[in-house]
């Protein structure tokens, strides 16, 4: 999966990570005596940073990070600002430019910034929107009765982070220009043209001083943003360009009149169908100021899928809206069911879990007063949402089912079929506690555990292969190292319900190793090493393994993931000697250069697997901290994860073919 898909699924560098450990533990564990304590503190030690100052110091107050995430996340700002018009009505074309030197271009239709002189600061209010903080049309004004941007900062933190930025607005008959240097004021705003139309035109350079590490743009994170963004506004144009290689432009377009029901049967395309359910069930219903739309679509396989959004915010930790949705969903099939007898009288009511198994549901509100739980907005706390939303799915989706019976028959048979597993996976995860209460205190038998208890300084390397697991025992740090052979083909959990995981003799040893249970009985208090190492061969089957194995932690562990406790190995692909030295190798333009520093004419010795190494090879290349490189693998967005795994280990071929064709890119040469 790190080979294949690096935008899904993050990885990065472990020395990152220790770097930070490194950084607690040498600024806060400093005597009680330290100089620091003794210095005067009077009134000229406080500082006040005016204007854009605070965002320029502390940058990843407002965007989060300075990394690529963040970099991205100025465009989304600025197009969350055009979008915002398409809400009030005046907005139906977005075009975003990435353009040469990696400058963002974002144009919009809208009625354009206001450039009337603002009462409170005496400038011109497209000025004030760009220069400051809590600055905007969306604090009670009549600007904006739905906004997904509540805080007023997004285009003068834009602004303060940008090497320049430039804003054209047509209005008035004429076009007005202003131009901005690292927040500053570089020119007042003044008429450079005459225009019929309307709109905000806003060009911006990120600055290296803020973004150290990338100021290029990936143009697929911005595409999937983008797109999103098109099907939560069903109409809205919204066309996206690459023009930084003259010889290979790219543009795209989206726009899609069936708004969300068409994001759920996009979503859908890399998973197999409940054949008589081809197209989404959607249903809305307004109140008041207040308006929902859900469109929901079952596939063959066992994994939910629910996306919802409050004014365009994706809600990643739900909220009331989310809540509305699973009660009602619940109680219309089990009352349906009664109602038709499809539950008989002796049956338990379906749970959750049962009617959501194969689940893909798009929950989309617009409100005014959103109230996000956070500055991240992703939690929506409106509690009058859940009734709207609850009413709506229960009243509309019942009268849908009374319509087709067929359709329903055919959803409700998973259903069945789901509750039927989960109470087999019930009395599976008995017999698994029960074999552990009675086995409390033992470990799988060909784990080589370490000496060391302590979470925190203790690693597993869970081995592809016999042979490799016994270099990886001989060649280890015994005291902080535990290795853990797997041999044989491991089960694909993304074609597996859970009472078939649970116990599986291919998996259950890492879940014992582990010692945190899966799915519900999951507890990550107790596990037992803080780096889980996926250490497979360079090869096709190395990297199948690390696939099945990180479906298995995503579907059934993902706090694993979340908590940044994942790590993939990278073992060298070549050794390199010449007399009595000798170099490793991780790709072949590594290898060339080593060739050529040593001279030429070397012994090159290529490792077909693991196994090849002996332990001191093994130990000094793979598995030794101070010298080894190891990927963390972290969860950028889990929806897209989710879409990852479905194409890459469902039962569908042409997706999974074109996705592997179109990511051959990220993949190690390899001579197989």
């Amino acid at each position: 999966m790190s080979e294949l898909d690096k935008k899904n699924i993050d990885t990065a560098p472990e020395t990152e990570q220790e770097n930070e450990n490194n950084g607690v533990r040498n600024g806060l564990h400093s005597s009680g005596m330290d100089t620091a304590v003794t210095e005067k503190y009077d009134a000229s030690q406080i500082q006040v940073l005016e204007g854009l100052e605070a965002v320029r110091k502390r940058p990843g107050m407002y965007i989060g990070s300075t990394g690529p995430r963040g970099l991205h996340h100025l465009v989304y700002e600025i197009v969350d600002n055009s979008i915002d018009e398409t809400l009030a009505g005046f907005c139906d074309h977005i075009e975003v430019k990435i353009l040469p030197g990696d400058v963002i271009s974002v144009k919009d239709n809208g009625r354009g910034i206001p450039v009337d002189i603002n009462g409170q600061q005496g400038l011109p209010a497209v000025t004030v929107v760009l220069t400051v903080l809590h600055a905007g049309g969306k604090f009670g004004g009549s600007g904006y009765k739905v906004s997904g941007g509540l805080h007023g900062v997004g285009s003068s933190v834009v602004n303060a982070l940008s090497e320049w930025l430039e804003v054209e607005i047509s209005q008035n008959g004429h076009v007005y220009f202003q131009r901005f240097e690292r927040g500053d004021i570089a020119c007042d705003l003044k008429i450079i043209g005459d225009t019929d139309e309307t709109g905000t035109l806003i060009r911006f350079k990120p600055d290296p001083e803020i973004f150290t590490e990338t100021t290029v743009y990936d143009f697929e994170v911005l595409q999937r943003r983008l797109r999103e963004q098109a099907f939560l506004n069903a109409g809205l144009k919204i066309s996206l360009s690459d023009l930084r290689d003259s010889e290979n432009i790219i543009e795209e377009s989206y726009c899609y009149e069936g708004g969300i029901a068409s994001f759920v049967e996009f979503i859908n395309e890399s998973r197999g169908l409940i054949p008589i359910n081809p197209k989404a069930i959607y249903f809305s219903s307004a109140s008041g100021d207040r308006c929902a739309e859900i469109a929901i679509m079952y596939n063959d396989g066992y994994n939910e899928n629910i996306l919802s959004f409050a004014n365009n915010v994706r809600t990643v930790d739900g909220g009331t809206h989310e809540t509305g949705f699973k009660l009602a969903l619940t109680r219309v099939f089990n009352d349906y069911g009664r109602k038709y007898n499809i539950l008989k009288e002796n049956d338990k009511n379906l749970s959750g879990e049962d009617v959501r198994e194969g689940l893909t549901a798009v929950i989309s509100v617009k409100l005014t007063d959103a109230q996000f739980e956070g500055q991240t907005k992703g939690k929506l706390g409106n509690t009058d949402i859940t009734q709207l939303v609850s009413q709506t799915v229960y009243e509309k989706l019942m009268i849908f089912f009374e319509e087709n019976p067929s359709i329903a028959r055919d959803i409700f048979g998973k259903a069945l079929d789901a509750s039927r597993a989960r109470e087999a996976a019930r009395k599976a995860r008995e017999l698994a506690r029960r074999k552990s209460a009675l086995e409390s205190n033992s470990l799988p038998g060909k784990l080589a555990d370490c000496v060391d208890k302590n979470p925190e300084n203790t690693e597993l390397y869970i081995v592809e292969g016999d042979s490799a697991g016994g270099s990886a025992k001989e060649g280890r740090d015994r005291m902080t190292q535990a290795i853990l052979p797997l041999w044989g083909k491991m089960l694909n959990v993304e074609k597996a319900r859970l009472d078939k995981v649970i116990g599986n003799e291919k998996l259950s040893p890492v879940v014992t190793a582990l010692g945190t249970g899966i799915d519900e009985d999951f507890d990550i208090t107790r596990l037992r090493y803080h780096k889980v190492v996926i250490m497979a061969d360079a090869d096709v089957d190395g990297a199948h393994i690390r696939t099945l194995l990180l479906t298995f932690f995503f579907r059934y562990m993902r706090p694993l993931i979340e908590h940044g406790y994942i790590y993939i190995a990278q073992p060298p692909l070549y050794k390199i000697s010449k007399g009595k030295k000798h170099a490793y190798a991780y790709s072949d333009e590594e290898r060339d250069a080593i060739i050529e520093e040593l001279g030429g004419s070397c012994d090159i010795q290529r490792y077909k697997g693991l196994g090849e190494m002996d332990p001191l090879q093994l130990w000094e290349t793979t598995m030794d901290p101070e010298r080894r490189t190891m990927l963390r693998v972290s969860l950028e967005d889990a929806s897209q994860a989710d879409e990852t795994f479905s194409i890459l280990m469902g039962d569908k071929v042409e997706p999974r073919r074109e996705f592997i064709e179109k990511n051959a890119k990220y993949v190690q040469n390899l001579d197989i």
